[in-house]
Order: C-alpha cells, then sequence, then structure tokens
C-alpha cells in the first residue's frame, strides 16, 4: 500500500519531533561513498556524510565491490535461513579474524568466534561468557566451602558448636552467592542499549530506568591514579568456611568471586571521543589479571582498521581476553558482529546456552569476509590510508582551534574517529546561545546548521553533545576535509560574532 501524508506518524514520532527541532528530519534516499542524498521536489542535494553510520561505513556507503559481491550472493540463493547446520563460511571468518588478531597481538594462541548480529549484541554475548566464567569459579568455591563444612562435622567438636558455625556460614554465604555480580567500566562509557548492555552505558538517561534488569557495573574515573583500586577494594567481598586446627574449628574468610570483567572502549565513541590514558590501561591490565577476570575490549566502533590498525586497542598495548567486532564488518551493507573469546579462557558449553536466528548466517558472514579482504589486500593499503586522512582530519580540526580558541575548547581522536569539543555557552552574553545550550541540544542545533548551510551532516556523541564526531569513509578525500574545515569556521563565526541566532532559526 502506498503511504499517503495524511497518515499518522508510528515510527517514534517523538524522536522523529527531536529532529525536526534541529532541523535533521531529512530523508536520505541514496548513498554513495561518503555522500548522502536527498530530494527537495525534482532536485537532489548531495550531503557529504561525516557520521559515517556511526562509524559503520569505512568502506563507504554502497561500496561498489561489496554492492556487486551482495548481488552475487542473493542471485545464487545464498541460505540465509540453514541454523543449526554447518557454517563453513563462518569459520573461514573465524579464521580469518584470528590470523589478523594474531599478527596485531604478536601471539600464537587462538580465539573462538560467537556471532552476532549488532555490537550491542557482541557485548552482552561477551557478559553472558564472563558471567559463566564467575559462575564457574563461584561453583568451585561453593564446593570448596562445602567440603570444608563435611570436615569439620567429622572434628572431634561437639555437634551443637558445630551447627553454630555452620549456620553462620551459610547464612553469610547464601546472600553471598545470590548477589548480582559487578563488572568495571570507565566513566564515559557506551556499550548499546540492550538489557545487559546498558547497565555498561555510563550515560544515566540511557540506563537508570533499566536498572533492575540486569548486572550492574561500577564506573572508573579514567584520570584519577588508583581510582580502579578504589573501587575494587569497596566492592570486594568475602565468603566464609571452617577450617579444623590443632582440634578445633574456626571461621574463615576466602575471597568471591564479585567481578566478572573489566569492559571498555580503547576510545570512548559516545563518551566524547577520548583515547584511554595509559597508566588507565596498565591499572586495567593489573587489575584484571590479580582478579582472575577477563578483559572486554569494545572494538565495535573502534576497530576494523578506522585507528589505523585493525584493533585500536594495539595502539595503547591494550590486550583483551575477548574483542567485540562489529558495525563496518558487514561493509555498510550486512548486519554482522562477532564475540572473539581468548582460547584459554573459553567455555565450550556456552555455544549451547547462547544463540541467535540471525547470525552466522552465510549472506552476512560471506560480506564480513569480503570486507576483511578488503582491509586485508596491498598488505594493508587501507589502514596506512586511514592513518593518513585520519592524520589530515586532526590537522584541519586542529587549525580551526587554533583560530577560534575560545570557541573548540579541543579536538581529540586517532585515524578516522575525530572529536570537536565546542566551549560551553551556558553563561554566554548571547540569549540565543544560553537558549541553546539549555535545550541540551547544542550538538544536534549545531549539526543541523552544518547540515542547513553547509550540506555537511554530522551529529553530537550521544553523551557529550559539545562535541561532534566525525567519522567518514577510508576513502574521504582533502577536499572534503577542507570543506568541512570552512564549514566548521562559519559555526565558529555564527556562535563568536553573531550570538549563535542562526543555529536555532530551522529553515
Amino acid at each position: 500500500m502506498t503511504a499517503v501524508a495524511t497518515e499518522r506518524e508510528f515510527a517514534e514520532p517523538y524522536l522523529r519531533g527531536v529532529l525536526a527541532t534541529a532541523g535533521l528530519d531529512v530523508e536520505y534516499t541514496r548513498g554513495e561513498g561518503d555522500t548522502l542524498y536527498y530530494r527537495r521536489g525534482d532536485e537532489e542535494i548531495a550531503v557529504l556524510d561525516f557520521v559515517g553510520g556511526y562509524g559503520s561505513t569505512l568502506l563507504g556507503h554502497s561500496n561498489p565491490e561489496i554492492i556487486e559481491y551482495a548481488r552475487e550472493l542473493l542471485a545464487a540463493q545464498t541460505p540465509i535461513h540453514a541454523q543449526f547446520s554447518r557454517h563453513p563460511y563462518a569459520n573461514d571468518v573465524a579464521n580469518q579474524l584470528n590470523r589478523i588478531v594474531r599478527r596485531e597481538l604478536d601471539s600464537d594462541e587462538g580465539y573462538f568466534a560467537i556471532f552476532a548480529n549488532s555490537g550491542a549484541e557482541a557485548i552482552e554475548a561477551g557478559l553472558k561468557h564472563a558471567e559463566f566464567e564467575r559462575f564457574v569459579r563461584a561453583a568451585g568455591l561453593r564446593a570448596q566451602i562445602e567440603a570444608d563444612i563435611e570436615a569439620a562435622r567429622e572434628a572431634s567438636v561437639p555437634a551443637a558448636e558445630i551447627d553454630a558455625l555452620v549456620a553462620e556460614v551459610t547464612a553469610h554465604n547464601e546472600a553471598l552467592f545470590a548477589a548480582t555480580p559487578l563488572f568495571l567500566s570507565p566513566v564515559g562509557a557506551f556499550h548499546g542499549k540492550l538489557a545487559g548492555s546498558v547497565q555498561l552505558t555510563y550515560n544515566p538517561n540511557y540506563r537508570a530506568v533499566f536498572s533492575a534488569l540486569a548486572a550492574q557495573a561500577r564506573f572508573v574515573p579514567v584520570d584519577e591514579p588508583g581510582a580502579l583500586d578504589a573501587v575494587v577494594r569497596a566492592e570486594s567481598r568475602v565468603a566464609k568456611s571452617l577450617v579444623v586446627e590443632g582440634g578445633s574449628v574456626r571461621v574463615v574468610e576466602r575471597p568471591f568471586p564479585v567481578f566478572a570483567a573489566v569492559v571498555l572502549e580503547p576510545i570512548l565513541g559516545e563518551g566524547g571521543i577520548h583515547e584511554m590514558p595509559a597508566d588507565f590501561v596498565a591499572d586495567v591490565q593489573r587489575v584484571a589479571a590479580e582478579l582472575g577476570i577477563p578483559v572486554i575490549i569494545d572494538e565495535i566502533q573502534t576497530g576494523m582498521g578506522r585507528t589505523g590498525a585493525f584493533l585500536a586497542s594495539g595502539h595503547l598495548g591494550l590486550r583483551g581476553d575477548y574483542y567485540a567486532i562489529a558495525k563496518s564488518l558487514g561493509g555498510g551493507v550486512a548486519k554482522a558482529a562477532v564475540l572473539l573469546v581468548r582460547e584459554s579462557r573459553y567455555l565450550s558449553d556456552f555455544e549451547l546456552m547462547h544463540s541467535s536466528t540471525f547470525a552466522k548466517d552465510s549472506f552476512s558472514t560471506l560480506i564480513a569476509r569480503r570486507v576483511l579482504d578488503i582491509l586485508e589486500a596491498d598488505d594493508g593499503a587501507l589502514y596506512r590510508a586511514a592513518e593518513r586522512r585520519g592524520a589530515e582530519l586532526l590537522a584541519a580540526l586542529r587549525s580551526v582551534r587554533e583560530e577560534f580558541p575560545d570557541v573548540v575548547a579541543d579536538v581529540r581522536g586517532r585515524g578516522l574517529m575525530a572529536g570537536l569539543e565546542f566551549v560551553n555557552q551556558a553563561e554566554s552574553d548571547s540569549a540565543a546561545l544560553r537558549e541553546v545550550d539549555a535545550s541540551g541540544f547544542f550538538g544536534y542545533y549545531v549539526s543541523g546548521f552544518l547540515l542547513r548551510e553547509h550540506s555537511i551532516r554530522t551529529f553530537p556523541t550521544s553523551s557529550a553533545v559539545y562535541t561532534l564526531r566525525f567519522e567518514p569513509s577510508v576513502y574521504i578525500e582533502t577536499a572534503d576535509i577542507e570543506r568541512l574545515a570552512a564549514a566548521l569556521r562559519d559555526v565558529c563565526r555564527e556562535i563568536r560574532d553573531a550570538g549563535g541566532a542562526r543555529l536555532a532559526a530551522i529553515a
């Protein structure tokens, strides 16, 4: 049935209204490279896209090689729904990922692959596997305590005394074993909005309402030395057991596995494009080893070569037990994601506990393999291109900051993942700027201005709305970067010299 203009909006109408307020409610009709198109009457308008599908279009919109390959797969009737059967194409992707990760980590250890449809689902799988690990550790501790109690009952100690001690130990431990596990994550983190992943997303606007649904996180400031250790000390718990010594029985304490994992992004994406500091990375590696818990690295937005290496964590010397990879893995066409779990930590029974209807299908995994082949071609030429173009992008953004230091607070990022932070306008002399600031959507109004005045598309990071993100494809051209810089200079002049009157003037 053909839609008519009078039909009521049922597809997230509130969000549509928010977009309209900032002038961002545009219907894009096609995409190619770093360009999206919309129609204004009979005219097709080209928009330079720096959002890049939130990092999903490293190879551009409608990459010709990927599109042609997708056509071939569909024409060949590749089986998308052949669940619970052999999937050699998925194994092929897993092997190629292993070759790449082993090279980047300079390690021979393998990583088993759990496929998913999205980054948030890959994170969910990681949380579940980490909790499975913690459950096994807790079960081992429970068995040890039960053996200790049995040994105590066999000691030459009055039964009433033993019963009292057992009651004390049991009451303490039952509450402990029933408690919700904790995850550790940086302040500013974003790992998705599903029931589990949202608990590791720092922004309380996304998390607070759903905090009773799943395991909780403790968020750690990345720029405060000792903060991670302080959180661990504050949340650590001990179980109680019994030991027989010298003919008597006494209560002893045993460390209890409170924490399931540390989960972090090498570069905070939605938190404002902040790279993890070296000291914090070192603390994460040390504390995780001391606790015996896995480090889960979220490479969903940072990985796949966007920063000049397949794993952005490699720039930081950060090594993961699990890696979540998604977004550009689908080549801008397929919905593809994967969780890699280090062989020495992998629990094979997890494969019977976790599954997905669409994950590991032939279409998405074959597309993913072609994407990996493109990235690895010519000895990783695209990684070098991302590093080179990223340096151009960051240099252009820094030149804007140098020209407008009273408007631009900072420029951050690595490779083709860059952020430009504006100065807070809450105390501006301009009533228009104060009004835009008070809306809580400052970055979205700036984005609307760039779209309306310069046909450039970008958005702020969701938890740091003064920071605009720039995540173009690896094929972005120097002229495109220069065009962005010119547009940002116009924004800065509007804020500095004109009081921001045009920011909220929706055409």
